[in-house]
């Protein structure tokens, strides 16, 4: 387990990297979208993923690692839409942005040791296109979840699900950076 933290907070601190200078290059423009327009900008880097998985090519160039590492970034984005009040500017200071930044981020953390500790560790057996599906998978249940007003009968919420993707995409990234199973 030692390993997965290592390597877990190893792709985190490269997501929260890009973050930092994406702030410093846009500010935090982001805060004007809504958490469903975001669950929008996932789907379309998920949808990417798997479609250059499927077909083996990429005319856009960028590679599928930069499309996981957006997907990080962009479910802290919605996590921080979701749970900040109309108390918090749109335009935020970027060391307001990078706090919020590694809390969303030591919460996902936290999630993946408790889950990956019940799981034993399933997911470093798993294929990144699983990955990329079950983060498709989550998103459709997002977007249901938002149709229906954020009213769910015994589904986890709309939070839940985001730092489900999290995980997912930095598993991802652990499976192609490190090269720990079949990357297909």
């Amino acid at each position: 387990m030692s390993e997965t933290v290592e390597q877990y907070t190893k792709v985190i601190s490269n997501c929260r990297e890009i973050f930092e200078k994406k702030t410093k290059d846009y500010g935090t423009a982001w805060r004007i979208l809504r958490p469903s327009s975001l669950t929008d900008q996932i789907f379309i880097k998920a949808q990417r993923i798997r479609t250059v998985q499927d077909t083996g090519e990429n005319k856009v160039g960028e590679n599928i690692e930069d499309e996981f590492v957006a997907i990080v970034n962009y479910c802290i984005m919605a996590l921080v839409q979701l749970e900040s009040d109309d108390s918090l500017s749109i335009e935020i200071a970027p060391s307001e942005a990078m706090r919020l930044y590694d809390e969303f981020s030591s919460e996902a953390m936290s999630l993946m040791e408790k889950k990956n500790h019940d799981y034993g560790e399933a997911w470093r057996d798993m294929r990144v296109s699983s990955l990329t599906d079950l983060i498709l998978m989550k998103l459709l249940r997002v977007k249901q979840i938002e149709d229906n007003q954020g009213e769910t009968l015994i589904s986890e919420g709309i939070d839940a699900n985001y730092y489900d993707m999290l995980n997912y995409a930095v598993f991802a990234l652990i499976h192609l950076t490190f090269n720990t199973t079949e990357n297909a």
